[in-house]
């Protein structure tokens, strides 16, 4: 059994936890399962006053939506998926929002597709506005956008969109609820002598041959997405746990030391984030800046529009440009927050002038510190 003090749980302050549709929804009347729900955000609630971040990755507007539209069990085609979740996250909202009113807790619904955590540009405001939501103590319920996601720009699972989100936000620790407590050596169900897995530290061939393919009948998902999630996770510096759901109370049953998977990564996910900065990505443009800024650079601080000197290149908001010395040495790279015509114009200008020559308001920051990896840093 893990143990209950395991520093991966204690030590995360910022925390994903996926939930499937087969733990919110009654498979057999097709309805929200309210006891379950309440006792999950007893458990959220609990987590906040110990002051931890938590987003959620919700499943269930399809599954709530084809009871009310009497689809019946089995596939659906993908319009009628769509169908269903416009009905469904209706619902789904509204029972979210109201099991955490009553518990002082604003809540806030965040729709994505494939491409918002894919291409920079939406997944810098995805990032944003999420962070903006939990400094302001609301807990975002994400669900992937299936009401415009089409067969071939889909996750398909809330597995892997839950990775993808706990990666796009730096979060510490992605949490599986399923309805199985973790990776089995083999399908449970189809082999009685398969002996669960306490721990992974690495996505390895045999580790891929322990995952199953196929979901319930109310997810998409298996064993071999919650494997992919892992993947996803561990690439990005975040600690996984794969946990039983299916009774009341599950994160605080986490806690205290149920069964459990734990896939355990490598790197803190700042350090993982700054090596995709740093290694993956092709730079756009460069950001040319003053002494004054180096300094500021190297010391751990932003890069401000006041230390910059010139801007070169075609990079649109959300690229990676690289960002020199006034020798010409690279410092580093970094994420800009302004794409090159506005940075051009607010080169050299203090942040509190931004808004006068550009019309609108924006980022204090051209380049955050967290968006940037420096060589010497």
């Amino acid at each position: 059994m893990i143990s209950k003090t395991r520093s991966e749980w204690t030590s995360a302050r910022r925390i994903v936890v996926k939930i499937g549709s087969a733990l919110l929804v009654d498979r057999a009347t097709g309805r929200l399962r309210a006891t379950w729900l309440n006792s999950l955000a007893d458990d959220v609630a609990a987590l906040a006053v110990q002051g931890k971040e938590i987003v959620l990755v919700s499943s269930g507007a399809i599954a709530l939506g084809r009871h009310v539209l009497g689809l019946g069990n089995g596939a659906l085609e993908l319009e009628q998926s769509q169908a269903a979740a416009a009905v469904g996250q209706i619902s789904l909202s509204a029972a979210y929002r109201e099991v955490f009113a009553a518990r002082g807790h604003s809540v806030a619904q965040v729709l994505l597709t494939l491409g918002d955590t894919e291409e920079r540009r939406r997944y810098l405001n995805a990032r944003r506005t999420i962070d903006t939501l939990l400094a302001h103590n609301a807990i975002p319920v994400v669900n992937e956008n299936d009401t415009v996601a089409t067969t071939e720009i889909r996750y398909g699972d809330n597995d892997r969109l839950s990775a993808r989100v706990a990666s796009m936000i730096t979060a510490d620790c992605l949490v599986l609820l399923s309805d199985i407590d973790g990776l089995y050596t083999a399908p449970p169900g189809t082999r009685p002598d398969a002996t669960r897995i306490d721990e992974v530290r690495a996505i390895t061939p045999e580790i891929e041959a322990m995952a199953g393919d196929a979901g319930s009948e109310l997810s998409r998902g298996g064993m071999k997405t919650k494997v992919e999630a892992g993947r996803i996770a561990l690439g990005s510096g975040i600690h996984m746990v794969i946990a039983s759901g299916k009774n009341l109370h599950p994160l605080r049953q986490l806690v205290e030391g149920a069964p459990c998977t734990w896939f355990i990564a490598s790197a803190d996910p700042v350090a993982a984030r700054k090596r995709w900065i740093a290694g993956q990505l092709e730079p756009a443009g460069t950001i040319h800046v003053d002494a004054g800024a180096e300094k500021a650079l190297l010391s751990g601080k932003s890069l401000l529009p006041a230390g910059v000197s010139k801007v070169e290149g075609t990079f649109q908001r959300g690229d990676a440009v690289v960002i020199k010395s006034p020798t010409g040495m690279e410092l580093g790279r970094g994420l800009t927050a302004y794409g090159i015509n506005e940075a051009r114009r607010i080169a050299g200008k203090k942040s509190g002038e931004i808004a006068a020559i550009l019309g609108h308001g924006g980022r204090a920051e051209l380049i955050h510190r967290d968006d940037m990896a420096l060589h010497r840093s």
